[in-house]
């Protein structure tokens, strides 16, 4: 210790000669309780801890004392250290962690990082975004609401905090004159902004709290005002989609291009909502932003948090995934009761990908629900070519000459353009398209996003084209195509022989003179009607995006003992709110809602849902609310099959395989189920500490410095966290796990039976127990590796109660040899 505080000694004294980096943003921790584990001992200060899952009352004196009390030591560690203007303070964090981020030199960073009271420097780091039919598909309008009073009252003074890109305040989706007039929610201490062009303020009665955070990515020169506005309004959409998913209002119609696509609901339609904007257009965000918006998020009391964010890659500046200021803050929001929901990530399919790692966040998978759009062009050859295209028919019984993009341009036209994807209308000669069907490439354009189909649509209308055709003739791995609303018939072919049966037809049929000039077109076509959506009984499915396990425990992805994702929601073509501002997807640019994809969809599905829980159970823990959404969930498909997950064939094209729950977690939101579980498994604070302090390789000093509690906890192995899943990462022998349980309904007696796959040897004791209502009993769950195979077993624990409920855990091991 005496070596190293002279190192530091020795370097402060150099620092004098040595030239200044570029400043870069710091989250430092340093030593002494945030308000929300304060239990006293500073001269003057009361103790301001809250037990755990126990709401923080920030309007008390104590807590503000001390929280200015922090704030103060802050700003004197960093003016003892620097000269006034030479560093910059962004924020302070007070009431989940405690430290601040600050803008400096590298070399003033190294001289802080050796300073008395410091617990660590981590230079910040970015996240991204995790980029209307599902209440239906989840049946919520009659399995769920109507237990809630409807769906005028469901989610009822249920405030949800959103950490994204902020919100559109005029959309329908978030009025207040929709439905019966909001009353003030006491418990909610947040503030609204006024928005400095309007002047007018972007609360509502439905929005209830409204700010913004920028003040890291001002620091770091990724700030631009006039996109990203410095206000909580949205300058993408994102934020906007998010909000409308959890907590839209309800009936509202999707109406794009004069069509409407049914009537949008957030899964808690009379659910509050907290806009805490951290999130910008074209960089993503800040963690020193994000921690901020958390923190002020649980001082102002929401009750859920959704995240439809997450990390770039796992924070290389620290060595295990659980620890970092953003999992800390986390950590502490659910010990003060709020329920948060995560985006596990968009790295999918390939394995450990997942960007949410922790046990106390509910890290929620995507999946494609039930609805399909598919369309098609009939060719005058009588082939019938399918594609996607959410568009109107050519006029019944009637068919169109097509006319080839590369076939009409005009002869002064710029070759710098590429005609063949129909960007620029100017290019291409009005006489010869007017009336006809224009035939335009899918070029390398679209996938970067600097074409769109959207363009290709005004294109072809600007020319008086009846419609528009898009082939495709070659794929790059990995492509996505999302159908896209347009105003007039048009169709993407997708399938690449199927783009080569038309443009073989369009060849044979136009004859051409010898310089390759077209002397007339001869080939015909009509473009069907793709408004109507197809509903599969193949629903749900994995997404191919969605991120998968396992989950990881450090940068050098070492395996956790810990499922990650938790649950699957809908995450995949989800109509939602969009701010007309918006530029995220160049196809809704000016719209009012968006089709979009993404686990950041299917978050604020389960922060909507977990909503509807916390309205009927308003004394549930977090974890209480994880575990009923989680034992619930089914592994099964609308047809009664095994969940099916989205995979790469070996030709990079997309297959169907046999999903685990590395893809699923526990399986899909079953929201009817969980209102009812019969049994949760809890865990609190004390349990996550425990988790931490017997996870290998994570250094204890580390746990102290981000929980500032010591490590004394006997719960022997990580996979002895009440979780509602059992996970062992490294299985030696025979290993026992325990679990308990707590009965949530009446008396009940429930049968346990467990079932795993060849590999690993399972078996539960007792193998049956009656729970009194409210009572708690253990069982213990012993899995012996029978074979060493190097791949997970996974298995299951079904607990069956004579009053009709069933709790599901997955149970999942690798066999290793002693």
């Amino acid at each position: 210790m005496k070596v190293m505080e002279l190192g530091c000694a020795v370097l402060v004294l150099l620092l004098g000669l040595v030239v200044t980096g570029k400043a870069e943003i710091y989250i430092v921790i340093v030593e002494g309780e945030p308000v929300i584990s304060y239990k006293g001992g500073e001269n003057g200060f009361e103790a301001t801890a809250v037990e755990s899952d126990e709401k923080l009352d920030t309007t008390s004196e104590l807590v503000t004392s001390y929280a200015c009390h922090l704030e103060k030591k802050h700003d004197m560690l960093l003016g003892m250290l620097f000269e006034r203007g030479s560093y910059k303070k962004l924020y302070s964090y007070k009431h989940l962690i405690n430290g601040f981020s600050v803008h400096l030199s590298p070399e003033q960073a190294e001289t802080l990082r050796c300073a008395s009271g410091v617990k660590s420097v981590e230079r910040d780091w970015k996240v991204r975004r995790l980029t209307t039919h599902t209440p239906q598909f989840l049946g919520l309008p009659t399995g769920v609401w109507p237990t809630g009073g409807g769906f005028d009252r469901a989610g009822e003074d249920i405030i949800i905090g959103f950490v994204d890109s902020g919100i559109y305040p005029h959309h329908p989706s978030f009025a207040a004159y929709h439905t019966d007039p909001y009353g003030p929610v006491p418990k909610y201490r947040g503030k609204c902004e006024i928005d400095p062009d309007t002047k007018r303020d972007f609360c509502n009665g439905k929005i209830i709290g409204a700010q913004h955070f920028a003040e890291a990515a001002k620091a770091a020169g990724a700030f631009n005002p006039a996109i990203d506005f410095a206000s909580p309004m949205d300058g993408d959409g994102h934020g906007s989609h998010t909000a409308a998913i959890a907590a839209g209002n309800n009936g509202i119609p999707v109406r794009v291009h004069g069509y409407e696509f049914g009537k949008a609901s957030g899964m808690a339609p009379r659910a509050r909502i907290a806009v805490y904007k951290a999130l910008y257009r074209l960089f993503g965000g800040f963690v020193a932003d994000v921690v901020a918006a958390i923190d002020q998020a649980v001082h102002d009391g929401v009750d859920i948090l959704n995240l439809s964010v997450g990390p770039n890659s796992p924070p290389a500046t620290t060595k295990t995934t659980f620890l970092n200021p953003f999992d800390a803050t986390l950590l502490a929001a659910v010990k003060a009761g709020v329920f948060v929901a995560q985006a596990a990530g968009n790295g999918g399919p390939f394995p450990k990908t997942l960007v949410s790692y922790s046990p106390w966040i509910a890290s929620v998978a995507a999946a494609i629900d039930d609805r399909r759009y598919k369309n098609h062009l009939t060719l005058g050859n009588g082939k019938i070519l399918a594609g996607i295209g959410l568009s109107p028919s050519t006029h019944p019984n009637q068919t169109y000459t097509l006319v080839a993009a590369n076939d009409v341009l005009l002869d002064a036209s710029v070759m710098k353009y590429s005609p063949s994807d129909c960007q620029r209308a100017e290019v291409l000669n009005k006489n010869l398209v007017k009336g006809n069907i224009l035939l335009c490439g899918y070029s390398f354009n679209f996938v970067v996003g600097t074409a769109s189909i959207k363009k290709v649509s005004e294109t072809a209308k600007a020319l008086g084209a009846v419609g528009f055709v898009l082939a495709v003739e070659n794929v790059s791995p990995g492509t996505k195509f999302d159908p896209v609303p347009v105003g007039i018939p048009g169709i993407l072919i997708t399938d690449v022989p199927k783009s080569m049966d038309l443009i073989d037809y369009y060849n044979v049929s136009t004859p051409r003179d010898w310089t390759g000039r077209v002397k007339s077109f001869k080939a015909i076509g009509s473009i069907g009607d793709g408004l109507m959506p197809i509903l599969h009984k193949s629903a749900p499915q994995v997404a191919l995006f969605s991120a998968r396990g396992p989950n990881i425990k450090d940068f050098s992805f070492q395996d956790a003992d810990l499922l990650k994702p938790d649950i699957l929601a809908p995450g995949s073509l989800i109509w939602a709110a969009w701010s007309p501002n918006g530029t995220d997807e160049p196809n809704y640019v000016g719209e009012g809602f968006a089709m979009i994809s993404g686990t950041s969809m299917a978050a604020p599905h389960i922060a909507g849902i977990a909503a509807l829980l916390k309205q009927k159970h308003p004394h549930w823990s977090p974890a209480a609310i994880k575990s009923a959404l989680m034992t619930t969930s089914t592994k099964l498909d609308r047809a009664g099959r095994p969940l099916q997950a989205q995979q790469y064939s070996e030709t990079e094209a997309m297959k169907l395989v046999t999903a685990t729950p590395f893809d699923y977690g526990s399986g899909h939101v079953n929201p009817r189920a969980a209102l009812d579980p019969g049994l949760i498994f809890d865990a609190g604070y004390e349990d996550y500490l425990g988790f931490l302090c017997t996870t290998p390789g994570i250094n204890i000093h580390e746990i102290k410095n981000y929980t500032n509690s010591p490590c004394t906890n006997t719960m022997g192995h990580p996979s002895n966290l009440n979780s509602p899943s059992i996970t062992i990462s490294h299985l030696v022998g025979t290993q026992t796990v325990i679990r308990t349980v707590t009965n949530v309904a009446e008396e009940e007696t429930y049968v346990i039976k467990a079932r795993m796959q060849p590999s690993v040897a399972i078996e539960t004791s007792p193998s049956a127990m009656t729970l009194k209502p409210g009572a708690s009993r253990r069982f213990s769950v012993t899995l012996t590796a029978r074979s060493v195979t190097r791949t997970y077993s996974f298995g299951e624990i079904t607990l069956k109660g004579s009053r009709g409920h069933k709790v599901t855990i997955p149970v999942l091991a690798m066999g290793y040899w002693r």
